[in-house]
């Protein structure tokens, strides 16, 4: 039986990936995520936005989880888990746009442009930008060749690289680049339902603005508490 190639060869080589060779690993990752589209047991409600807004919510809860848990060994410790931690993200957000799919009705015809446009509008837009047009006050994605998909993937892989490398000093930052980390895969993963939610909405009977202004509000909503937990935390020590 042939061993499948570990993901951590060339840490165990005693040297990191370049650039050029992390790149390409991503790229592969994001290929295969589209060779799979989830499915989703959701269907269209009465309230699409209200469920919409609740998926995203236990959607970024649980990236935030996933990745400050991988991200909590220190040194190059962490380095091994940025590929791991990235696809397992991903998957997260997969799903989840899967299921807002379904609640607005269209899960039946998601296809991969739909799911890269998704992932990946917020982070490397001019990369995708050509995955979508506006029809009227819609958006529609397009059917594109598989060989223009991977390109798209290959430029999304070489942003998400270099945006690994401009950020991967929080990795010898134990817990505080945990926190980090898990407070970036929250973010993220709220502006890839927004993403969706824009995609989709545009069938069904309700105000997309709406929808996000509600988002929004939960977000600031959040965001104070926690500003209000900091501070409580700081005027104890």
């Amino acid at each position: 039986m042939t061993n499948k190639k570990s993901e951590y060869l060339p840490a165990q080589r005693g040297k990191q990936s370049s650039p050029e060779d992390l790149s390409a690993r991503i790229t592969r990752h994001i290929v295969d995520l589209l060779a799979r589209v989830p499915s989703t047991d959701e269907s269209p409600v009465d309230d699409a936005g209200q469920r919409a807004r609740a998926i995203a919510k236990a959607a970024a809860n649980k990236a935030a989880l996933t990745a400050g848990t991988l991200a909590l060994p220190p040194g190059p410790l962490g380095w091994l888990t940025i590929v791991p931690e990235l696809v397992t993200i991903w998957r997260i957000q997969a799903q989840m746009v899967a299921d807002i799919s379904g609640v607005f009705g269209v899960n039946a015809r998601l296809t991969r442009e739909q799911m890269l446009y998704c992932l990946f509008r917020h982070a490397a837009a001019q990369a995708v930008r050509d995955l979508v047009v506006r029809v009227g006050g819609r958006l529609i994605a397009q059917d594109v060749p598989l060989r223009v998909l991977e390109r798209v993937a290959q430029a999304v892989g070489a942003r998400v690289t270099r945006r690994l490398i401009g950020g991967g000093i929080s990795r010898w930052l134990p817990v505080v680049g945990a926190v980090g980390v898990g407070a970036y895969a929250w973010y993220d993963t709220r502006q890839v339902a927004r993403t969706a939610i824009r995609l989709f909405a545009g069938g069904r009977a309700t105000s997309v603005d709406a929808v996000l202004d509600a988002m929004d509000a939960e977000d600031a909503a959040g965001a104070a508490r926690q500003a209000a937990a900091d501070a409580g935390n700081a005027s104890r020590r």
